[in-house]
This record gives C-alpha cells, structure tokens and sequence, in this order.
C-alpha cells in the first residue's frame, strides 16, 4: 500500500518544519512507500522558501506552489489531483492534527472502510468563536445530509484513492466530502483524535465561516438528493404553489357567482394570481435544470452510478471501479 499525505499550507512558517519531522518520524516506523505533499496556498512569509528546502532533501516530498491563496478547498483539490497513493490523508499545517494518530487511520481502512474521519473529542480551541460555532454546524450538517458525524471540520481525514479521486471539490466544501462521498455508497467511520493547542501564529478562520458552511450546505444537500432529478423538487414547489392559488381563486369564484361576493378589493385575488404564476415559475426552473442536469452529465461524462466489484463475463474480481 502506498500512502498520500496531503498538508495544504499557508502561512505556516513556523510550524512546516516541526510538522515535518514530527510527520516523518511516524511514517518511517510504518511499513507503507509514502509520499507527502505540501500544497502553499499562495503564502506571503517563507513558508514556500522552507517546503522548497524539505523537499530538496526528501525525493518523497512533493510540493504545489499556488500563484495566489485560492483557499483550503482548492488546495486540498490539487493535492487529490497530484496524489498517488492508494490510500489518501489530509491534515492541517498548524501542528494541531496528531500525525501519530495516522496508523490508527490506516487501520480502519484496511478494516474495509472507505472513509475514516477524526474527531477531536477534546478540542483545544476557544469555546465561543470555534467551538460553539462547529457544534451548530456539525449537527445542522448531520441532520441535513443524513451522514452524522461529531466533527466535520476536523481535518485529519483517510480515504480510498477511488473514492476520492470521484469527487470534485469548488467553493468551501472540503468539510463535506464525507456527506459528498455517501452519494456513491460508501463505508465510512470516525475515530477520536488528539487535538492540540496551537503553538505558532494564528488561526486563519473565525466566526463568519459558519455563515459560509450554511451556504454550501444547501448546494451539498440539492447535490446528494436532486443533482439527477431536479424537476422533482422544483415540480413539487410548483405544484404545491399552483394548486394553492387555484383553490383560492376557484373558492373566490363560487363566492362571486352564487353569492354576490365582489373580486375587485380583495387582496386575495392578487395572492391567488401571484401563487399560480409562482407554481409555472417553479416547474419551467425544474424543466431548464432538468436539460442543465443531462448536459453535464453527458458531457462530462459523469456517472450515475458507482459499481465495487465485477465478477463474472472475463472481468474477474476487479477493484472498485468509478462507473
């Protein structure tokens, strides 16, 4: 087995080098071929000076220079892209993840899981602008995508090369690939992990990043349960929509004709309308997502589908395959 350790970075220069020795000294005593890639994101201290300096005296080190700091999503992203291993573990650069607590990792995976997350049961971080906030979120996370976990954010994770390498990663969804990746029927576990205060410079994200999290959270949401089939959510809004209207107005014309009852001041009319156009608005959304939905599929060639094993017909038992 070969072992992919991806580490994005970005102003880190005073940690990189602790995390490296720390990191090497664990994957030295284990029996795997590793290599480790660094991803600067774009640093403005020597963070890149000093990553250069590690890898001209370790072949195993592999480092991705970004022209800007794109964000921990992206750099995580090209570190899959570059990866090579069979099994694939992301950590942070701020020495907070425990690298010692990789092998445990490992051995889940080769127990059969697909996906092992962390889970930093004692957290070393301030309660009200880092906790507090990753609390709401991991429940609001868990509740939505129906994939319940303690610690999304926690980024010391391990994952199947097949699995990873089938997801594409935009905007700020790093912390949702284990939700992302249950849409391809994946086995998946979390295990407690070591957390440790931070020892060197400051952290890069504060409060508003739960606003963020709650944004993509509806794109992971309508990706895991309508990507394919869009019109039966937007259908349904504008089913429930129209029909409301039409009730109202067909109630309002039987007032009008058997009873007297005038239209012209009514405010209910103008609502009646309003939800009946509303109702087209939302089906003809859902037919154009519908055409959108079959055009990136197709043309991309994105499966609908994700088979483990063949068996049979001259395939033999291959390995999980991407479609």
């Amino acid at each position: 087995m070969k072992l992919s350790v991806v580490i994005p970075a970005f102003n880190e220069e005073e940690n990189i080098r602790h995390l490296y020795d720390e990191l090497k000294a664990v994957l030295r005593a284990s029996d795997y071929s590793h290599e480790i890639l660094f991803i600067d994101d774009g640093s403005s201290d020597n963070t890149l000076s000093i990553l250069h300096d590690i890898q001209e005296m370790d072949a195993s080190v592999f480092v991705i220079s970004f022209r800007r700091n794109f964000g921990q999503t992206a750099a995580m992203s090209a570190g899959f892209d570059f990866a090579e291993g069979d099994v694939i573990v992301t950590m942070d650069a701020d020495l907070q993840n425990d690298p010692h607590d990789i092998p445990e990792l490992i051995r889940k995976i080769e127990e059969g899981y697909d996906v092992v997350t962390g889970w930093r049961h004692d957290r070393k971080d301030a309660f009200i602008n880092r906790k507090l906030p990753s609390i709401v979120a991991n429940k609001l996370i868990s509740w939505t995508t129906g994939v319940s976990l303690h610690d999304y954010g926690c980024t010391l994770k391990a994952f199947r090369k097949e699995v990873i390498k089938n997801i594409k990663l935009y905007g700020e969804m790093h912390r949702f690939i284990p939700a992302i990746a249950s849409g391809m029927g994946i086995s998946f576990t979390e295990i407690k992990v070591n957390h440790r205060p931070r020892r060197f410079g400051s952290s890069k994200y504060g409060i508003s990043r739960t606003i963020r999290v709650v944004l993509d959270l509806l794109t992971v949401k309508f990706l895991l349960s309508y990507s394919t089939r869009p019109i039966q959510v937007f259908g349904l809004l504008g089913f429930i929509s129209g029909a409301i209207g039409f009730i109202i107005a067909l109630v309002m014309t039987a007032q009008r004709q058997f009873f007297g009852i005038p239209l012209g001041d009514r405010p209910l009319l103008l609502l009646s309308i309003l939800l009946i156009f509303i109702g087209i608005q939302f089906v003809s959304i859902g037919l154009i997502a519908e055409l959108q939905a079959r055009t990136y599929h197709e043309t991309q060639q994105k499966p609908v589908y994700f088979v483990r094993k063949l068996s049979g017909r001259g395939a033999g038992d291959k390995a999980e395959t991407d479609e």
